[in-house]
């Protein structure tokens, strides 16, 4: 499955020198407001350790991580969803993405102007939940109108869309977050508020802040500096590149994990929802691996590993043939008979 993350926030707080260190891209990072207008697209590999291994023990002559395309959106101000800034244009492009990440700046820097005129994280977040939910205040306002006409037709289905626009215009009116029960049908209207969202707070503080349920912090600039750097060099100043939290903190945050499939030609990583059943999984390679599955044949990575063969582990009883049923497990290798 393609995953897309869109890196959001105010101007000024990060978001495009993330979206360097991350890509290794040269993009527009001017210290003033909009220096992004169209955004900047880039795939990241998901570094996985898992992946190199299993593609060392099969000798393959392709190995393919898991990717994430991250998308660098244009800073939003406030006012943005009655069209102030670059308003109407982010959230036309945030509309597209599967998760938000909200840089939010957490550093003091007098030669980095802040539209705000000061630095206060919790306002900042803030400003942008306010502007995401007047957003979607004006998209159910459309949609209680358009699906309470479309109900007069008698259509039970219709029906049931109509009440369930009517539940969630009032919610978010309301201020309150969308519950679970409805978040499917928050998703159908194409809701802001229902994309799930991680906060990343850019700061400067050491050490830093362990990351906690959906915030992550980094120092963004360091981060930058050191994806510039040889191995060697970030060894000898004691420094190792924590981007990487970043993908992690994605995955847990879309309730996301991944499979392998490996042997001569490539090992590869295959993304799918944490729950999928192995005929759902199969859908990640393709729709036939769905729609014509019969069985899979499944070992846990590391127990294939340390067989040192598949012949060695199918004699131990490791190489299990599981059926349609068969709930995944983040790291199973897997080899689909269709």
């Amino acid at each position: 499955m393609s995953l897309k993350i869109g890196i959001v926030g105010l101007p000024n707080v990060g978001k495009s020198t993330l979206f360097q260190a991350l890509t290794q891209k040269q993009v527009d990072t001017s210290n003033y407001p909009f220096a992004t207008i169209e955004p900047n697209v880039g795939i990241v590999e998901v570094k996985d350790t898992r992946v190199d291994q299993l593609a060392d023990f099969s000798k393959s002559q392709k190995r393919i991580p898991a990717a994430i395309e991250f998308v660098d959106i244009a800073g939003l101000v406030k006012g943005a969803s009655e069209g102030e800034g670059l308003g109407n244009k982010f959230l036309s492009h945030i509309r597209e993405v599967d998760a938000i990440v909200e840089v939010v700046r957490a550093f003091e820097n007098s030669n980095i102007t802040h539209v705000e005129s000061s630095i206060d994280p919790e306002r900042d977040r803030g400003i942008i939940e306010t502007e995401l939910q007047m957003a979607d205040l004006s998209t159910m306002e459309k949609a209680v109108a358009r699906t309470e006409k479309e109900a007069k037709s008698g259509s039970a289905d219709a029906k049931k869309e109509a009440e369930a626009a009517r539940k969630i215009h009032s919610i978010i009116a309301s201020g309150s977050p969308i519950p679970e029960d409805l978040r499917e049908d928050a998703q159908a209207f194409q809701l802001l508020t229902a994309k799930p969202l991680l906060y990343l707070y850019n700061t400067t503080t050491e050490p830093l802040p362990a990351a906690t349920g959906n915030k992550l912090y980094l120092n963004i600039k360091l981060e930058g500096e050191l994806v510039g750097m040889s191995p060697d060099e970030q060894r000898e100043l004691g420094m190792e590149p924590r981007l990487g939290e970043l993908a992690t903190a994605a995955y847990k945050l879309l309730g996301l994990m991944s499979y392998f499939t490996t042997g001569e030609d490539e090992t590869r990583a295959w993304t799918i929802p944490v729950g999928s059943t192995a005929k759902r999984a199969g859908r990640a390679i393709h729709s036939d691996f769905e729609e014509k599955f019969i069985r899979a044949e499944i070992i846990f990575w590391k127990d294939l590993l340390d067989a040192g063969s598949y012949g060695k582990a199918r004699d131990k009883g490791l190489v299990r043939t599981e059926g349609k049923e068969y709930v995944v497990q983040d790291g199973d290798v897997i080899e689909f008979k269709i």
